[in-house]
Protein backbone atom coordinates (compact mmCIF):
# COMPACT_ATOMS: atom_id res chain seq x y z
CA UNK A 1 0.00 0.00 0.00
CA UNK A 2 1.35 3.33 -0.48
CA UNK A 3 2.35 5.86 1.63
CA UNK A 4 0.77 9.54 1.74
CA UNK A 5 3.68 12.01 2.03
CA UNK A 6 2.84 12.66 5.64
CA UNK A 7 2.83 9.20 6.69
CA UNK A 8 6.03 8.72 4.37
CA UNK A 9 8.16 11.31 6.65
CA UNK A 10 6.77 9.91 9.41
CA UNK A 11 8.04 6.76 8.79
CA UNK A 12 11.60 7.57 7.64
CA UNK A 13 11.86 10.38 10.16
CA UNK A 14 11.71 7.92 13.15
CA UNK A 15 14.29 5.54 11.76
CA UNK A 16 16.39 9.01 11.61
CA UNK A 17 15.71 9.80 15.02
CA UNK A 18 16.21 6.38 16.05
CA UNK A 19 19.92 7.03 13.97
CA UNK A 20 20.76 10.33 15.66
CA UNK A 21 20.02 8.99 18.98
CA UNK A 22 22.53 5.92 18.63
CA UNK A 23 25.23 8.23 16.85
CA UNK A 24 24.81 10.73 20.17
CA UNK A 25 25.33 7.74 22.10
CA UNK A 26 28.62 6.30 19.92
CA UNK A 27 30.08 9.11 20.77
CA UNK A 28 31.01 9.46 24.82
CA UNK A 29 30.65 5.27 24.52
CA UNK A 30 33.58 4.82 21.80
CA UNK A 31 35.69 7.15 24.34
CA UNK A 32 35.42 5.19 27.38
CA UNK A 33 36.10 1.95 25.25
CA UNK A 34 39.39 3.42 23.89
CA UNK A 35 40.40 4.99 27.02
CA UNK A 36 38.92 2.63 29.51
CA UNK A 37 37.31 5.28 31.54
CA UNK A 38 34.10 4.77 32.38
CA UNK A 39 31.71 7.15 34.42
CA UNK A 40 30.80 6.07 37.72
CA UNK A 41 27.09 6.13 39.27
CA UNK A 42 27.58 8.58 41.98
CA UNK A 43 29.13 11.20 39.66
CA UNK A 44 27.07 10.35 36.44
CA UNK A 45 23.15 10.73 38.41
CA UNK A 46 23.31 13.64 40.11
CA UNK A 47 24.60 15.61 36.92
CA UNK A 48 22.18 13.58 34.56
CA UNK A 49 19.12 14.55 37.06
CA UNK A 50 20.02 18.13 37.22
CA UNK A 51 19.90 18.37 33.48
CA UNK A 52 17.02 16.28 32.88
CA UNK A 53 14.44 17.99 35.24
CA UNK A 54 15.27 21.35 33.63
CA UNK A 55 16.05 19.51 30.15
CA UNK A 56 13.35 16.99 29.55
CA UNK A 57 9.91 19.52 30.59
CA UNK A 58 11.64 22.60 28.31
CA UNK A 59 11.89 19.65 24.99
CA UNK A 60 8.74 18.51 25.54
CA UNK A 61 7.49 22.22 25.73
CA UNK A 62 9.28 22.65 22.86
CA UNK A 63 7.63 19.35 20.70
CA UNK A 64 4.31 20.96 21.46
CA UNK A 65 5.02 24.34 20.42
CA UNK A 66 7.74 24.39 17.66
CA UNK A 67 5.90 21.22 15.84
CA UNK A 68 2.92 23.33 14.43
CA UNK A 69 5.80 25.95 12.95
CA UNK A 70 8.26 23.33 11.65
CA UNK A 71 5.88 20.93 10.01
CA UNK A 72 6.79 16.99 9.85
CA UNK A 73 9.69 17.45 7.87
CA UNK A 74 10.96 20.62 9.39
CA UNK A 75 10.59 18.94 12.69
CA UNK A 76 12.24 15.77 12.82
CA UNK A 77 15.35 17.79 11.34
CA UNK A 78 15.37 20.56 13.66
CA UNK A 79 15.18 18.89 17.04
CA UNK A 80 18.33 16.59 16.01
CA UNK A 81 20.09 19.61 14.54
CA UNK A 82 19.32 21.72 17.21
CA UNK A 83 19.38 26.07 17.52
CA UNK A 84 15.30 26.12 17.00
CA UNK A 85 14.76 28.99 18.65
CA UNK A 86 17.32 31.11 17.36
CA UNK A 87 17.64 29.69 13.59
CA UNK A 88 14.98 26.93 12.95
CA UNK A 89 12.00 28.46 13.31
CA UNK A 90 12.94 31.80 12.15
CA UNK A 91 14.21 30.01 8.97
CA UNK A 92 11.56 27.99 8.69
CA UNK A 93 8.94 31.05 9.35
CA UNK A 94 10.53 33.12 7.31
CA UNK A 95 10.11 30.74 3.96
CA UNK A 96 6.69 30.57 4.20
CA UNK A 97 6.12 34.12 4.53
CA UNK A 98 8.59 34.85 1.97
CA UNK A 99 6.89 32.37 -0.56
CA UNK A 100 3.31 33.32 0.86
CA UNK A 101 2.90 29.83 1.64
CA UNK A 102 -0.23 28.73 4.35
CA UNK A 103 1.47 27.35 7.42
CA UNK A 104 -0.23 23.63 8.07
CA UNK A 105 -0.32 22.85 4.62
CA UNK A 106 1.66 20.05 2.70
CA UNK A 107 3.32 22.93 0.72
CA UNK A 108 4.08 24.91 3.68
CA UNK A 109 5.56 21.42 5.32
CA UNK A 110 7.43 20.71 2.05
CA UNK A 111 9.06 24.99 2.29
CA UNK A 112 9.90 24.88 6.13
CA UNK A 113 11.90 21.18 5.16
CA UNK A 114 14.12 22.88 2.64
CA UNK A 115 14.45 26.11 5.30
CA UNK A 116 15.48 23.76 8.27
CA UNK A 117 17.65 21.36 5.81
CA UNK A 118 19.05 24.91 4.57
CA UNK A 119 19.99 25.94 7.38
CA UNK A 120 21.36 23.07 9.11
CA UNK A 121 23.83 22.78 6.07
CA UNK A 122 24.59 26.50 6.19
CA UNK A 123 25.34 26.45 9.92
CA UNK A 124 27.41 23.36 9.45
CA UNK A 125 29.89 25.12 7.22
CA UNK A 126 29.77 28.50 9.07
CA UNK A 127 31.14 26.16 12.08
CA UNK A 128 33.81 24.13 9.79
CA UNK A 129 35.37 27.78 9.00
CA UNK A 130 34.88 28.91 12.63
CA UNK A 131 36.89 25.92 14.06
CA UNK A 132 39.50 26.25 11.44
CA UNK A 133 39.92 30.25 11.85
CA UNK A 134 38.86 30.08 15.74
CA UNK A 135 42.99 30.99 17.07
CA UNK A 136 43.45 33.52 14.74
CA UNK A 137 40.06 35.28 14.87
CA UNK A 138 39.96 35.20 18.81
CA UNK A 139 41.33 38.61 19.31
CA UNK A 140 38.40 40.26 17.06
CA UNK A 141 35.61 38.20 18.77
CA UNK A 142 36.54 39.12 22.08
CA UNK A 143 36.85 42.89 21.59
CA UNK A 144 34.49 45.07 23.73
CA UNK A 145 33.73 46.43 20.81
CA UNK A 146 32.08 43.72 19.21
CA UNK A 147 30.56 42.52 22.76
CA UNK A 148 27.60 44.49 22.90
CA UNK A 149 26.91 42.60 19.42
CA UNK A 150 26.90 39.13 20.56
CA UNK A 151 25.06 39.55 23.68
CA UNK A 152 22.04 40.69 21.62
CA UNK A 153 22.11 38.41 18.92
CA UNK A 154 18.88 36.86 19.85
CA UNK A 155 16.79 39.65 21.22
CA UNK A 156 17.70 41.50 17.81
CA UNK A 157 16.37 38.54 15.51
CA UNK A 158 13.19 37.96 17.13
CA UNK A 159 12.76 42.17 17.48
CA UNK A 160 12.98 42.01 13.87
CA UNK A 161 10.64 38.77 13.57
CA UNK A 162 8.23 39.13 15.65
CA UNK A 163 7.39 42.55 14.65
CA UNK A 164 6.00 41.37 11.19
CA UNK A 165 3.70 39.37 13.30
CA UNK A 166 3.07 41.27 15.96
CA UNK A 167 1.51 43.91 13.24
CA UNK A 168 -0.54 41.38 11.47
CA UNK A 169 -2.52 40.76 14.70
CA UNK A 170 -1.35 43.65 16.84
CA UNK A 171 -4.95 42.61 18.92
CA UNK A 172 -4.14 39.47 19.65
CA UNK A 173 -0.28 40.07 20.25
CA UNK A 174 -0.17 43.18 22.54
CA UNK A 175 -1.91 41.42 25.98
CA UNK A 176 0.95 38.17 25.99
CA UNK A 177 3.36 40.99 25.07
CA UNK A 178 2.74 42.93 28.41
CA UNK A 179 2.31 40.35 30.30
CA UNK A 180 5.82 39.09 28.83
CA UNK A 181 7.69 41.96 29.95
CA UNK A 182 5.87 42.50 33.43
CA UNK A 183 6.90 39.00 33.83
CA UNK A 184 10.35 39.05 33.05
CA UNK A 185 11.09 42.50 34.21
CA UNK A 186 9.85 42.11 38.00
CA UNK A 187 10.31 38.18 38.02
CA UNK A 188 14.02 37.44 39.60
CA UNK A 189 15.80 34.56 37.67
CA UNK A 190 13.41 34.60 35.22
CA UNK A 191 16.15 34.46 32.31
CA UNK A 192 16.04 30.93 32.40
CA UNK A 193 12.18 30.25 32.42
CA UNK A 194 12.30 31.38 28.75
CA UNK A 195 12.09 27.93 27.22
CA UNK A 196 8.52 27.44 30.35
CA UNK A 197 6.86 30.64 29.28
CA UNK A 198 6.72 30.00 25.34
CA UNK A 199 3.90 28.10 25.90
CA UNK A 200 2.22 29.96 28.34
CA UNK A 201 2.89 32.71 25.79
CA UNK A 202 0.91 30.39 23.64
CA UNK A 203 -1.72 29.75 25.68
CA UNK A 204 -2.26 33.81 25.94
CA UNK A 205 -2.66 34.16 22.28
CA UNK A 206 -4.85 31.96 21.94
CA UNK A 207 -7.35 32.58 24.81
CA UNK A 208 -7.31 36.35 23.21
CA UNK A 209 -7.44 35.69 19.82
CA UNK A 210 -10.31 33.21 20.90
CA UNK A 211 -12.34 36.05 22.95
CA UNK A 212 -12.00 38.85 20.41
CA UNK A 213 -13.12 36.60 17.85
CA UNK A 214 -16.35 35.65 19.39
CA UNK A 215 -16.91 39.29 20.02
CA UNK A 216 -16.34 40.05 16.57
CA UNK A 217 -12.98 42.25 17.00
CA UNK A 218 -10.82 40.13 14.79
CA UNK A 219 -12.05 37.53 11.10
Amino acid sequence: MKRTYQDQLHFEGRYFMLGALALFITAPLMISIVTGVWPTFDKFLPGFFATAIIFWPVTTIEVFTFSPMLGTGGSYLAFVTGNLTNLKVPAALNAQDALGIEKGTEKGDVISTIAVASSSIITTLIILVGALLIIPLTPLLESPTLKPAFDNIIPALFGALGIVYIMKRWQVAIIPLIFMIIFFLFVPGSGGLVGIMVPVGVALSLATASLLYKKGKIK
